[in-house]
């Protein structure tokens, strides 16, 4: 059985990693130009480094579908270009997880699997997946919802010794980012992180640099480019969150609970 997810970005790669070490047969499909912020810990970072670690499980870009295959049998895990899907017709998977983090109702619905699993905001179990995940932070994280819908996007992320939007570096205009510091580097309060046409981008608080966006990626203003962590840990940066493990293991519950695709699931 095959298990195909969207999105490399860190709470997929969670993910991917725990259905991996299940010993599930996993694809992941990505832009061409991820734009993932965590990149220590998302299997995104395989489209522009052709191979990439997490936590010791390795994925490798691919970039012929019928390459899959091979890799899976190598136990990596398969990191496919393929945002619009055009390889869903050969791959034939059973499982579809969304886990994007769009929060907006997918292009795609639940037809295009024997089960849609879908995470976060803009997902309707029963409507355009089977089973919905709920993502935000708080009693009913990592639950699942075979009917209904997640809690709407805050837009806040979780907070951390006090800090919670500050913690989320934003760009301050359009254009290319230009980092100064690496993930995983000690910062000062109003350290330089980065620039965007000459703007410059500061530590709001002392605290380890636990995600930044690629040098040189084009963005947008307001868009998140970082992430500070105040326990100051470079080793968290490494490291799965505690939410990504939870959504893999809510993911897991999702096809464990369908008795068709459990004589599938080591196959």
């Amino acid at each position: 059985m095959l298990t195909l997810i969207r999105g490399g970005g860190d709470l997929a790669s969670g993910i991917a990693l725990r259905l991996h070490r299940s010993g599930l047969r996993i694809v992941i499909t990505e832009l061409p130009q991820p734009l993932v912020v965590r990149r220590l810990v998302s299997f995104a970072e395989a489209v522009p480094e052709e191979e990439w670690t997490v936590e010791g499980v390795k994925a490798k870009r691919v970039e012929d579908p019928s390459k899959v295959d091979a890799v899976l049998d190598r136990r990596m895990i398969p990191v496919l270009v393929d945002p619009d899907l055009d390889s869903l017709s050969l791959l034939k998977p059973q499982v579809v997880v969304d886990a994007r983090m769009i929060k907006r109702p997918p292009e795609t619905g639940k037809e295009i699997a024997s089960l849609v699993i879908g995470l976060g905001p803009g997902f309707e179990a029963g409507e355009n997946c089977h089973a919905a995940i709920e993502t935000n932070r708080g009693h009913n994280l990592g639950r699942v919802f075979w009917q209904g819908a997640p809690e709407e996007d805050t837009g806040l992320p979780g907070e951390v010794m006090g800090y919670r939007s500050e913690r989320v570096l934003r760009s301050p205009a359009a254009g290319i980012l230009e980092n100064h510091v690496e993930i995983g580097d000690l910062l000062e309060k109003g350290q330089l992180i980065a620039e965007v046409n000459g703007i410059l981008v500061q530590s709001p608080f002392p605290g380890a640099l636990r995600g930044l966006l690629r040098d040189g990626t084009r963005v947008k203003k307001g868009m998140k480019i970082g992430d500070v962590d105040p326990r100051g840990d470079p080793s968290y940066c490494r490291m799965v969150s505690e939410k990504s493990r939870c959504l893999g293991g809510a993911v897991l519950e999702s096809i464990l609970s369908r008795p068709e695709l459990r004589p599938l699931l080591w196959n």
